[in-house]
């Protein structure tokens, strides 16, 4: 028929099938094009049941991204209107659905009679993340199909179901034997449904998707959900077009549900979240490193050291099928770091998310060692030891006179100079700095530290295989910190000041989870360490020591040990998992600001959010002109991923757009006046902001 669609009438059936490479997006040729075809086997008098289904690709992935935020996604025809035409349809029509149906796809599928799927096909809705409702009958289809509780689940959630579960919760009729005998199997289901004159379109399984639910169940879901979506516009309207689902006929339905999509398409939480999507697809595209770049090969991995850190990234490698040697120094330690790995494993049993089987082979992956011998020939060797200079440095020049030529030697780092690291190798091409966040086997971020000597493939194969063990990785040049800490240091400076000045924790900390973040700063602190944060200060008194004030509350809480959640008191007192608010802190900030000579005043809402935010924001943007970063949208994901940055947002330097860059600039330049001293110590305008504004740009780029 065309290259989008492949048709074809084989004994009374047709045979619609999808032909848009990779994924079969339902873009608005496709739709057109699909349209066609369905009108054409509506009308041709030897078709009497249709079966739609990928043509050697998989169903469909849903609705062209690249489509939302412009006219096109309105298009005619619009799939909600292809999908209620199938509903007239007088002929049976089967969805032979392969490898996905997510989004738009399984809203196709949907509107189909009947769905048989093969057995490693997945089934979403995942509009959700990216800040939107399905809209071409999702939201009502789904409820009366599989009821409203499961598809309520699916769909706040976004997370796709299997086959298996697909087939157990009435989403498919019939499970193929295969990938390969599926398109058999519809056409024998196809001409079983004839042979028994089966309508066309069964009675739906849930007419009253509510059928069995207690009268509260809407308003239980969104109490129990309240804390998650919080300031989330699309969870809500999700809940209420399931809602709508649930009490009104499906004609209304769908137009409830169409008003709903329409104001989240055009939300700004949307926009941010399409942001964070195509972030993600351009990371770790380099100058420098390309599809043509030599990737090394990595057959066997070896991690130095078995503690907390060390054991989480060895997960991850055993979660991805990677075997890996762990080595030690002393034999308690590494049984004690396996052991603790076990106990990992052993959660996820108990939580439903892996089997015993599975359990022993991921374990079965993992290799203690207390010999370097044993890891010779590693293709890939990770050392996550104690994080000190001198320590990581003495492990390099082992692992130079150890490792085979050619081997990736990379350094577990939050902070340190890899380029200090790689100096002690005969090697330094070799040497990469790899920031694997905590817990490192469920954290997404993964900051790859490329270093002034690293070769572009020993970049391209960290990039490659970071990508295998599902992290998002992102690409840092070398300085204290990398992007993520770095940027954390002026976000943690000013929140301290803020102490001082008359804020108290919880307020600060209060400002900062109700613009979204996961945690306020002050909590973070306390369940990072407060001991932590001082030991990395003390590595650099010599660059603070010019403010008598930095971070002076934290360093008196260090001296009387109070190191955060640890020992049940920080900037909070902690009774078992809760967390209450401490009077000595804030008397501790009191006596800190009166010998400094600091006067204590009201600090508002606003100052606290403008102080916190702009300044992590400057610094974001100095990375981006010292070339640190390569893009703005790396950095938006480092602090998504790793620092609890809303993604709703889209991340700090998005969020600073949407603000205004000229009103950025204002605010840190009335801040850089209003605090005297101390704001001509800290509170510089980053000079590629300065010529962003000057330039009358919006948005952030590297100018010059």
């Amino acid at each position: 028929m065309s290259a989008l669609i492949h048709y074809q009438v084989d004994s009374q059936l047709a045979l619609i099938g999808l032909s848009h490479a990779p994924v079969n997006a339902l873009g608005q040729a496709m739709r057109a094009e699909l349209l066609q075809a369905f009108e054409q086997a509506a009308a041709d008098p030897a078709v009497h049941a249709i079966i739609v289904h990928g043509h050697g690709l998989p169903f469909s992935a849903g609705a062209d991204i690249n489509e939302f935020g412009n006219s096109a996604a309105f298009a005619s025809p619009h799939l909600p209107d292809i999908l209620q035409r199938l509903e007239q349809l007088d002929k049976p029509l089967i969805a032979a659905i392969s490898g996905l149906a997510l989004g738009g796809g399984l809203e196709l599928a949907l509107a189909c009679g009947y769905r048989i799927g093969e057995p490693n096909a997945r089934f979403g809705l995942p509009e959700v993340k990216l800040g939107l409702i399905p809209g071409a009958g999702g939201t009502q289809r789904l409820p009366r199909l599989i009821g409203a509780a499961q598809a309520l689940e699916m769909i706040a959630s976004g997370q796709p179901i299997n086959a298996r579960q697909a087939l157990e919760q009435g989403l498919l009729e019939r499970l193929a034997g295969s990938a390969e005998s599926l398109l058999d199997e519809a056409r024998a289901w196809a001409r079983e449904l004839l042979a028994c004159h089966a309508p066309a379109r069964p009675c739906p399984a849930y007419p009253n998707p509510a059928s069995g639910l207690p009268d509260d169940f809407f308003i239980q879901y969104r109490s129990a959900n309240e804390r998650r979506w919080k300031g989330q516009l699309a969870p809500q309207q999700v809940l209420a077009a399931l809602e709508a689902a649930c009490t009104l006929p499906l004609a209304e339905g769908l137009a409830q549900e169409a008003e709903l999509f329409r104001q989240v398409e055009s939300s700004s939480q949307s926009e941010s979240l399409r942001h964070v999507f195509f972030a993600e697809r351009e990371v770790g595209k380099l100058p420098g490193v390309d599809a043509q770049t030599p990737i090394r090969p990595i057959n066997k991995v070896a991690i130095i050291g078995a503690g907390t850190m060390g054991g989480g990234i060895a997960m991850c490698f055993a979660n991805a099928g990677i075997a890996v040697t762990l080595l030690e120094l002393k034999p308690e330690a590494l049984d004690r770091g396996l052991l603790q790995i076990r106990n990992n494993y052993q959660i996820s049993v108990k939580r439903g998310k892996l089997t015993a089987e599975q359990l022993e082979q991921r374990m079965e992956l993992l290799h203690g060692t207390l010999d370097y011998a044993e890891i010779a020939d590693a293709d890939l060797v990770i050392e996550a030891v104690f994080e000190s200079l001198a320590v990581k440095q003495q492990v390099f020049r082992t692992l130079d006179e150890v490792c085979k030529p050619g081997a990736i030697l990379a350094s577990n780092t939050s902070t340190l100079d890899v380029d200090a690291i790689a100096a002690v190798t005969r090697r330094p091409q070799d040497v990469v700095g790899l920031h694997f966040f905590s817990p490192a086997n469920v954290m997404r971020l993964l900051e790859v530290v490329r270093g002034q000597a690293t070769a572009a493939d020993a970049l391209a194969t960290t990039l490659k295989i970071a990508k295998h063990i599902g992290k998002i990785p992102v690409v840092s040049g070398v300085c204290f910190g990398f992007i993520g800490n770095r940027m954390l240091e002026p976000y943690s400076r000013e929140a301290h000041r803020l102490l001082l000045e008359g804020a108290s924790p919880a307020q600060v900390d209060k400002v900062l989870t109700d613009l979204g973040l996961a945690m306020g700063l002050f909590s973070m602190s306390d369940l990072a360490g407060i001991d932590v944060g001082f030991l990395v200060r003390e590595s650099r008194r010599d660059v603070i020591e010019q403010d008598p004030g930095y971070c002076k509350v934290a360093d008196a809480l260090y001296a009387l040990g109070r190191y955060g959640q640890k020992t049940a008191r920080g900037f909070y007192i902690y009774q078992g998992r809760e967390r209450v608010e401490d009077p000595e802190t804030v008397t501790i900030a009191e006596d800190i600001a009166g010998d400094l000579g600091i006067e204590r005043r009201a600090i508002s809402d606003q100052e606290i959010h403008d102080r916190c935010l702009l300044m992590l924001i400057n610094e974001g943007i100095q990375l981006l002109d010292e070339g640190i970063a390569q893009r703005s949208s790396d950095i938006d994901l480092v602090w998504i991923n790793g620092y609890g940055f809303p993604a709703w947002r889209g991340g700090p330097l998005h969020y600073a757009e949407t603000l205004g860059l000229d009103v950025l600039l204002s605010r840190i330049q009335h801040y850089r006046q209003s605090l005297g001293a101390y704001g001509q110590m800290w509170l510089q305008p980053a000079p590629l902001l300065e010529r962003l504004v000057a330039a009358g740009k919006t948005r952030i780029e590297k100018i010059c």
